[in-house]
């Protein structure tokens, strides 16, 4: 009898053990984590609150001392159209770039996952913008559209067409802001999709084929469902990246002619340093991050639901 309690024991006392070692190992690991929280608490979430306290202050951005002045600046804020303006130019930018990021990495992913020649080369023509500087990038294309000397209007002469200023016409600067921020970041939304697309087994489409289903079909009832993590984290990261848009905007237009292009991030450095007024800064600052947040966030959900439903 007391060798099958002892036998017993020896199991449990093994697994108790077993348990422990696995807590041990769960619990130091969050000591890993500890730097990249420390770099995210420092840079993000400090500068984040301080940015909040300074929305309910009349600080100039220089001066050692500010009075704080209540929900004075986001009565401002709602008050103010140049706030709308901007918001208007800031959603054109996200959701316009969005839109073309991923349909034409998508349409280069399907075209590059194909057996083509030069498929390589390709790739990292389509690629190489990317690790370009976005303020280079926003350099090379305004000797392009500049309105003297500029490549495009040389090209209409050349045809015999009148010369336009793009880059000053409120109706064209901001999709030609769009049009530089999609050729720059196609190159990602690519290398995602064509990921994804490399990951779906090609035993679904000869399944397909045999029961005679034409490319069309195969595409909207394998590919595009198989792909909806790739649309999920494309989707987010190019709405993200649209929606705080800065450097393009201040190296082809400055965010003019008057605030016609300013994105919200070009209007805070304008507040904040042309106008030495940091404390209405903070407060777009606070704008912005709600903006992107609700945005980013509804996206995720929608696209993540489509996954499951997939």
């Amino acid at each position: 009898m007391i060798e099958v309690e002892t036998q017993k024991a020896a199991p449990t006392k093994t697994k108790e053990k077993i348990v422990k070692l696995k807590v041990h190992k769960e619990s130091s690991l969050w000591w890993m984590y500890l730097p990249a929280l420390a770099v995210t608490c420092f840079f993000i979430v400090y500068p984040f609150l301080m940015g909040i306290k300074i929305s309910f202050t009349n600080w100039d951005g220089f001066s050692q001392t500010y009075d704080y002045v209540g929900f004075n600046q986001y009565t401002r804020l709602l008050k103010d159209p140049d706030t709308w303006l901007v918001v208007g130019n800031t959603l054109i930018f996200g959701i316009g770039s969005t839109i073309f990021q991923n349909i034409l990495g998508l349409l280069y992913a399907l075209l590059l996952n194909q057996s083509i020649k030069a498929r390589a080369i390709t790739r990292t023509i389509v690629y190489l913008p990317v690790i370009i500087s976005p303020l280079i990038m926003g350099y090379i294309w305004y000797f392009f559209f500049a309105y003297q000397g500029g490549a495009l209007n040389d090209l209409l002469q050349f045809i015999g067409l009148d010369k336009i200023n793009a880059l000053a016409d409120p109706n064209m600067n901001k999709w030609i802001i769009v049009f530089v921020n999609t050729y720059q970041f196609v190159g990602v939304a690519m290398i995602i999709y064509l990921a994804g697309l490399q990951s779906i087994s090609k035993e679904y489409y000869e399944a397909a084929q045999i029961d005679g289903a034409s490319s069309f079909q195969q595409f909207k009832n394998i590919t595009l469902p198989l792909l909806m993590p790739s649309i999920t984290i494309n989707m987010v990261l190019n709405i993200i990246g649209g929606l705080k848009l800065f450097d393009v905007i201040i190296s082809l237009t400055g965010g003019g002619p008057g605030n016609a292009s300013q994105s919200m991030s070009t209007f805070m450095y304008d507040l904040y340093f042309n106008r030495q007024d940091a404390g209405y800064a903070a407060t777009e600052g606070v704008l912005m991050a709600v903006i992107i947040l609700i945005i980013s966030l509804a996206t995720l959900i929608f696209f993540k639901r489509k996954e499951v439903e997939a």
